[in-house]
């Protein structure tokens, strides 16, 4: 898995015009239910943004990408649920908790759509919070109000980490291998 993410921000590095689409197609993936499970996106995003530490792309374009795909793969988890959830909901490995249903149901209740945006930024709720919303029959209308303001810091978030860290790393890598010379200026 390690590779893969080494691969695709190498490739990211080297061909920055396509972050804006790297960082929607990752987030919509991290959006999806059962397919955020099998793909790392989060790191990928993560190790994205650190390129922007470096100069070597720019954060507008990761921000808004990473934005529409969060927007575009929760809204249709959302519609997959409202559709097809108890359909989803008998399928492995859904099925394998039948009680899933009624947790979903009750977090809304007690949260609303609170959990949405809890939901974006914890890992194993992200997988199924949407689906969940939807199943739950969450007004679109309500659902989409928490879900943009979701995913905007969502996307911001993520990928500002992995700038923040990278600024870090150089700092600390500059610290420790100037010369004493060029420390004391």
């Amino acid at each position: 898995m390690d590779s893969l993410i080494d691969t695709i921000i190498a490739f990211v590095e080297a061909h920055g015009r396509w972050v804006f689409w790297i960082a929607l197609f990752f987030a919509l993936a991290e959006t999806m239910p059962i397919v955020s499970i099998l793909i790392p996106s989060t790191a990928i995003l993560v190790g994205v943004g650190a390129l922007v530490a470096t100069g070597g792309v720019d954060f507008g374009p990761i921000w808004a990408g990473a934005s529409i795909g969060a927007l575009l793969g929760s809204s249709f988890s959302w519609w997959l649920g409202r559709r097809y959830g108890h359909w989803v909901l008998n399928q492995w490995p859904m099925s394998k908790d039948p009680q899933m249903a009624e947790r979903g149901r009750s977090a809304f209740a007690r949260w609303g759509g609170a959990a949405l945006l809890i939901g974006h930024f914890f890992g194993p709720l992200r997988a199924i919070v949407f689906l969940m919303a939807g199943l739950s029959r969450m007004p679109f209308r309500r659902f989409i109000g928490w879900n943009i303001l979701g995913a905007l810091a969502w996307a911001f978030l993520v990928p500002k980490s992995g700038e923040i860290g990278g600024n870090v790393l150089g700092w600390l890598w500059n610290l420790f291998t100037a010369s004493p010379s060029e420390g004391a200026r």
